[in-house]
């Protein structure tokens, strides 16, 4: 028995080894090398140093003087990386229509003199809940409130939009889509 034993114990402290330490340095070494950013979580530091958040998880905004994100599905604020997940309410679901009727309201309530149709990806959670990214038309629909809200001329608000729109990846892949956190970091800036 101890003769089958001792290979046994063997292969699994080199498997061990292998595969719990020098298999994860390795990767972990070559991420940083060559993805550093990436590797590190995607942060986006602020212009004073300070770490604002990741660009891959959206941020609560409830400001008026702010652009706000895709509504999250792990609750209102604040956003909760530990629950995301979709709300899995189905198109005919009676809480799901509750749901955008309610923010439609509070988006309209917020700026009530904004009379163009509110886009979709405001009043709807994506499947994360956490999406970081709301459309070009979602940010330009939101320029009249902030406007007002921080005295600053639309055209001005227009072209930070336009200089933060990310176009499809790669050039074919996706929508083009601007990130919530990069754009109030750079909105901030503008004092």
């Amino acid at each position: 028995m101890v003769k089958h034993l001792k290979p046994a114990v063997m292969l699994f402290v080199i498997l061990t080894v292998l595969t719990g330490v020098v298999y994860p340095a390795l990767v972990t070494g070559l991420a940083q090398l060559l993805f550093p950013g990436q590797a590190n979580g995607s942060l986006i530091v602020a212009e004073n140093g300070k770490t604002s958040g990741s660009g891959l998880i959206g941020q609560p905004f409830s400001s008026p003087g702010h652009f706000w994100g895709r509504p999250s599905a792990t609750g209102p604020f604040p956003y909760n990386a530990g629950a995301s997940s979709g709300s899995n309410l189905g198109p005919t679901n009676p809480a799901l229509v509750d749901a955008v009727k309610a923010r439609v309201e509070a988006l309209k309530a917020a700026d009530p003199d904004n009379k163009l149709p509110v886009p979709v990806d405001l009043i709807t959670a994506s499947g994360s809940g956490l999406d970081p990214h709301i459309s070009p038309a979602a940010a330009a629909y939101q320029i009249p409130r902030i406007a007002k809200a921080r005295k600053i001329a639309p055209a001005k608000l227009s072209d930070l939009v336009q200089a933060h729109t990310e176009g499809r990846q790669w050039g074919l892949f996706g929508e083009p889509r601007v990130n919530v956190l990069s754009l109030n970091l750079a909105l901030d800036a503008m004092r």
